[in-house]
């Protein structure tokens, strides 16, 4: 695995909530409440449009894009290949450190050319774009070829997903079969999990689902071959946990450390399926404690959320601990698919 995919980690910081659409009812059960929330989700085509900020029509620059520099009338002053600085900045001539990232070129040649005019009389600033490298996406998981991609021009979904190779596959009973959990997939934009149904997208060709990436997507396809199961929230060492026979949500939690101290433990979410059409369990840990309730069974890929305040319906709390799940899977593929950054001599 290449070494470069260490840069990836400061993009798990992008998603911090995730947005599921749907309702739930709560239906009542002597060991758990189950709901199972409406599969009435908005299309990927009800996204807000973000057209009036989409690089598609207002193109910006940032850290890592190279321009070219020239002055008017001045061809010995010509600057070409100057690279924007991580923070920002670009210096040209006596214009020194000028922070150009967000602007437009025309708005980056103003902005120089002001801090030429006490050096240049009406300094005319020519800029030219060489080289895009401040546009790029994630993607991970169960495709051939992972990691940050450039996005040097505009791309649908399905485009990146098959610029990366297309989904990985594996034998099972001498039979090829695709090894991506289409169901728990999904794509983040600026911390909002996009509603777009992967299944229905590569697998039933439904162009509806097929959104345009933006700069700072994450793409994730998660793993269909997993046998693990999350316990998030209130817990002392969140993350994932290998399934056994004897998994339970009592089990789970003492084997992720237990509660922390704000644990609410009358309400635990158990969410089970897929992101599009998720079935959620209330489990009361407080009763399967008390030896009021049986404890609750977990199955493959279940996701077990602790929250740490009080709440009164599944759809509460059911976008938080999707959000912890997604920061989870991603973080957890890396450590166990990226190269570490450091390595003992």
């Amino acid at each position: 695995m290449m070494k470069h995919f260490a840069i990836l980690l400061p993009t798990f910081l992008l998603f911090a909530t995730v947005l599921i659409a749907g309702e739930s009812e709560e239906k009542s059960s002597t060991t758990a409440e189950q709901s199972s929330p409406s599969s009435g989700q908005a299309s990927a085509q009800d996204i807000p449009s973000t057209d009036k900020e989409s690089w598609r029509h207002r193109y910006e620059l940032g850290p890592g894009d190279v321009i070219n520099f020239s002055l008017f009338g001045r061809p010995e002053l010509d600057r070409p290949g100057f690279r924007i600085a991580p923070d920002g900045t670009i210096s040209y001539l006596q214009a020194q450190n000028v922070n150009v990232s967000g602007l437009t070129i025309d708005e980056a040649r103003s902005k120089i050319e002001n801090s030429l005019l006490g050096h240049f009389k009406s300094p005319r600033v020519i800029i030219t774009p060489q080289e895009i490298g401040s546009k790029r996406f994630t993607i991970l998981g169960k495709v051939t070829k992972r990691g940050t991609v450039t996005l040097e021009r505009p791309i649908t979904l399905v485009e990146a997903v098959a610029n990366a190779g297309g989904i990985e596959t594996g034998l099972f009973e001498r039979k090829t079969v695709e090894l991506a959990d289409l169901d728990r997939s999904f794509i983040a934009r600026k911390g909002v999990h996009l509603p777009v149904d992967f299944r229905k997208l590569l697998n039933e060709g439904d162009m509806t689902q097929n959104v345009q990436v933006e700069p700072n997507d994450f793409i994730f396809i998660a793993s269909t071959i997993s046998n693990d199961y999350y316990v998030l929230g209130a817990v002392n060492n969140p993350g994932v946990q290998g399934l056994t026979e004897d998994a339970s949500v009592a089990a789970a939690i003492s084997r992720r450390g237990g509660f922390t101290d704000r644990a609410w433990t009358n309400r635990v979410l158990v969410v089970r399926g897929s992101f599009t059409e998720p079935q959620v369990h209330i489990v009361s840990m407080k009763d399967i404690l008390a030896a009021k309730e049986k404890d609750f069974k977990i199955l493959p890929k279940d996701i077990i959320y602790v929250a740490d305040h009080p709440w009164a319906k599944p759809e509460d709390i059911l976008k938080l601990a999707l959000a912890a799940f997604a920061t989870s899977a991603a973080t957890t593929w890396t450590t166990l698919n990226v190269d570490p950054i450091l390595t003992n001599p």
